[in-house]
């Protein structure tokens, strides 16, 4: 990414489960970093896979970040924790409320390069809120792909497994987990249990 004008902007990398949003995240941060730009990195307090002061990949590499809570106005704490840094990256962006969209604008309004990953779809292959709308008002937005568990064709969507058995509709949208409980799905191998 380069800057074309003298303003911020919000870049967005979205995707299913394991096709690489975090480690795109990290590389991005890294480039910064290399740059000798200062970066602030934000998690969801509901995410804790990678430690409560981390964000990590599911390839084992990880950031420092500061955990922000995720409902609510608890978004508008990143606010709080910066310290002048220009370059500012949430992680897990789909465990935030909707007023993530409005602090992420209020960043990039504040001339800061906003860096936002998150999956854009539940487990029903629904949009993942605050995802669309952040997709919606971003600059920059790129939308990765992961290789279907069951067939190995391209996977855009997040089969969530209980008890190694597809999800039923009506289980709850939010389960923090990895490989215990999702694989990548193409359109035609995803499914959700309806009976």
């Amino acid at each position: 990414m380069h800057q074309i004008t003298g303003s911020g902007w919000i870049e967005v990398i979205s995707g299913s489960m394991f096709s690489g949003k975090t480690e795109e995240l990290l590389r991005r941060l890294r480039r910064a970093q290399i740059a000798g730009q200062e970066t602030a990195v934000y998690t969801p307090a509901l995410d804790d896979r990678f430690g409560t002061t981390s964000i990590g990949s599911h390839n084992g590499r990880t950031w420092e970040a500061t955990v922000v809570e995720n409902e609510g106005d608890g978004p508008w704490d990143v606010l709080d924790h910066l310290n002048g840094e220009q370059v500012v990256a949430i992680d897990e962006a789909n465990f935030f409320s909707e007023t993530l969209v409005d602090v992420c604008q209020s960043l990039a309004e504040d001339d800061r390069r906003v860096i936002v990953s998150g999956t854009d779809q539940t487990y029903r292959g629904e949009p993942f809120d605050p995802l669309p709308d952040l997709m919606a008002v971003a600059e920059y937005v790129d939308k990765l792909q992961a290789i279907c568990a069951e067939c190995g064709e391209p996977a855009t969507r997040n089969q969530r497994l209980i008890e190694g058995e597809p999800a039923h509709v009506d289980d709850p949208t939010i389960l923090v987990g990895a490989e215990e409980s999702y694989q990548a799905r193409c359109r035609s191998c995803h499914v959700v249990r309806r009976d």
